[in-house]
């Protein structure tokens, strides 16, 4: 069974996201925030890593950037996620090794 980390601050994304994920066949790991997604990457070596960008404390833009750093989770695919009301470039997510980039409310 595939590993996905997903990094979202909103509760009910996270749980809808997740539920979804769990039905496909997933394991998943929740994360409410980006330093509890970097400990959890760390520490799990997921498959996927689905990463919301905007949050408190630490942005998925910083996430990115620890992970990236570091040999063990440098190659675990990373996707940005955001809703359309954020100002972020896609172009900017990928130059920054971001793998893909979904908007939120997306059609699962």
């Amino acid at each position: 069974m595939k590993t996905i980390l997903l990094i979202e601050d909103d509760n009910e994304i996270l749980e809808n996201f997740t539920e979804y994920l769990e039905l496909e066949g997933y394991k998943i790991l929740g994360a409410s925030n980006g330093k509890q997604g970097i400990e959890f990457a760390m520490k799990f070596i997921p498959g996927l890593i689905i990463c919301h960008v905007i949050m408190p404390e630490m942005d998925g833009y910083e996430v990115l950037h620890s992970l990236l750093e570091t040999p063990a989770t440098r190659q675990i695919p990373f996707i940005f996620s955001t809703s359309i009301s954020e100002k972020v470039e896609r172009t900017e997510a990928l130059s920054l090794g971001a793998d893909d980039y979904l908007i939120k409310r997306f059609d699962m």
